[in-house]
């Protein structure tokens, strides 16, 4: 029996998904505000955006236009170059850290398009075999954003967001890793499509079942990762009033919006290839809107979390990491290796 021909990646195909990413996950980025709203509305009996459009949803594009046409302030004390350059760091390196996660199915463009038509799509722009480590190195990086804006400002307020930035980022990507260690030795590998196919024997292979607690250090990790509620210090109003965004107004205060929600959108994929079975088939329902779906539910769950949960003290978020998911997520990757040797 012959093993079956994948069709030839080309250069055209790379590119093209390249530009869906940096085309489709903006545009999430941006309506993500808008469900944002809605959903925290409804979670709290009000009605949220109403009044621009039907129902609200011309509310996204009076933003977008607020925002492009506000005027772009660089502060006179600033370090400009740096203070230009630092949105620019966090936006890309939340689209770079995609480039290497299956962001939608493998397709092939109809041959009656003009000039594309043939072409094969992949499922990941860049198909490394240590995708894992290529995504958790690029959020990672993603640090130097926020740190490089609020040392740029001579502001005390956003001096104080960079610092709790690289307490916070530092702190909680050691808590990702060693929650994603426990996984990778299960499959074997560091490549996503491996995790995928390791999981394809339906809803009982999701590697969520075997490794439930690395799941929930995963999701606290990523909250922590992605400047969310209730860890969202970096830019607490109540303290700091905007952290290291203070100065930044216009598209370049945009950019840093942009970054945090390319990054939820990551987090989600990564949450839902690792753990929650791919883009596999369940069922009747085709792995294309499997995926949706729980990206889709990954990305509500951090909404919702934001809608009941209050914010923590720095002291208690430095406190939760070290003392307690540090700890747990240890036992659990040494629980994992004994029941692998046994």
């Amino acid at each position: 029996m012959e093993a079956a021909v994948l069709p030839e990646v080309t250069s055209a195909g790379v590119i093209i998904k390249a530009i869906i990413i940096l085309a489709v996950i903006a545009a999430i980025a941006g309506f993500g505000t808008f469900i944002e709203r809605k959903v925290l509305a409804f979670m709290q009996r009000r009605l949220g955006p109403m009044h621009v459009g039907p129902y609200g949803i011309l509310q996204l594009v009076a933003d977008g236009i607020k925002l492009f046409t506000k005027e772009d302030i660089v502060p006179q004390h600033s370090n400009k170059i740096i203070f230009k350059i630092a949105p620019v760091i966090t936006a890309a390196t939340a689209f770079i850290a995609l480039a290497s996660v299956p962001v939608f199915p493998d397709f092939t463009i109809p041959q009656w398009v003009p000039l594309l038509g043939g072409v094969f799509v992949p499922s990941i722009a860049a198909d490394i075999n240590i995708g894992i480590l290529f995504v958790l190195g690029m959020m990672a990086a993603g640090l130097y954003g926020p740190l490089l804006a609020g040392m740029a400002q001579a502001n005390k307020w956003g001096i104080i967001g960079s610092a709790r930035t690289a307490i916070q980022f530092l702190s909680y990507e050691v808590v990702t890793g060693l929650s994603i260690l426990a996984p990778i030795m299960l499959v074997g590998s560091l490549s996503l499509v491996d995790f995928n196919t390791y999981q394809t024997g339906g809803l009982t292979s999701w590697i969520l079942w075997q490794q439930p607690v690395a799941f929930v250090l995963f999701l606290i990790a990523g909250f922590a990762e992605t400047n969310r509620t209730p860890f969202d210090l970096l830019e607490h109003e109540a303290e700091i009033i905007s952290g290291y965004a203070t100065e930044y107004s216009g598209l370049r205060w945009g950019l840093f919006f942009i970054g945090e929600y390319a990054n939820m959108v990551t987090v989600s994929i990564l949450a839902a290839v690792v753990f929650m079975g791919g883009y596999n088939d369940l069922g009747f329902l085709p792995g294309w809107l499997m995926i949706i779906l729980k990206i889709a539910f990954v990305f509500f769950f951090m909404l919702w979390v934001r809608a009941s949960w209050p914010h923590i003290r720095p002291d208690q978020l430095m406190w939760l990491c070290w003392k307690v998911l540090m700890p747990i997520a240890v036992i659990n990757v040494v629980i994992t290796g004994l029941f692998m040797m046994v």
